[in-house]
């Protein structure tokens, strides 16, 4: 229980991130939100490794390239799962961006991206 605990204040944090990007990129630079959605989970993702491995998990014995290329692997999932979420509560239901990016990244975050980090990424 504890790890899945340190895993949701990494996502968390990483969200902060990720939304400060995406809020940036959007209402700053007006890029469109789609883009700014994928920049800002970018940064956030990178955070959020960061994180997992030195705090989280504790795993800084395997070498990077291994855990960076395996969550490369498991991002490449949650940046799709991430733009399709927030492209359909924005765009079939009319939500806000933010809005719709909320309730992707919670969903995400106490579902796929917690097993994959477990099982796969810091296994």
């Amino acid at each position: 229980m504890q790890v899945f605990i340190k895993v949701q204040v990494a996502s968390i944090l990483g969200s902060a991130v990720d939304y400060a990007a995406t809020i940036l990129l959007t209402e700053i630079f007006h890029c469109p939100y789609l883009i700014s959605n994928f920049m800002g989970n970018l940064l956030g993702g990178t955070a959020q490794f960061n994180l997992c491995r030195h705090w989280v998990f504790r795993d800084v014995k395997e070498r990077m390239p291994v855990q960076a290329a395996r969550f490369v692997l498991a991002f490449a999932g949650s940046l799709i799962l991430s733009a399709a979420g927030v492209y359909l509560l924005t765009r079939f239901i009319g939500l806000n961006y933010i809005i719709s990016k909320t309730i992707t990244s919670i969903s995400l975050g106490v579902s796929y991206n917690y097993w994959i980090q477990k099982k796969y990424v810091f296994a």
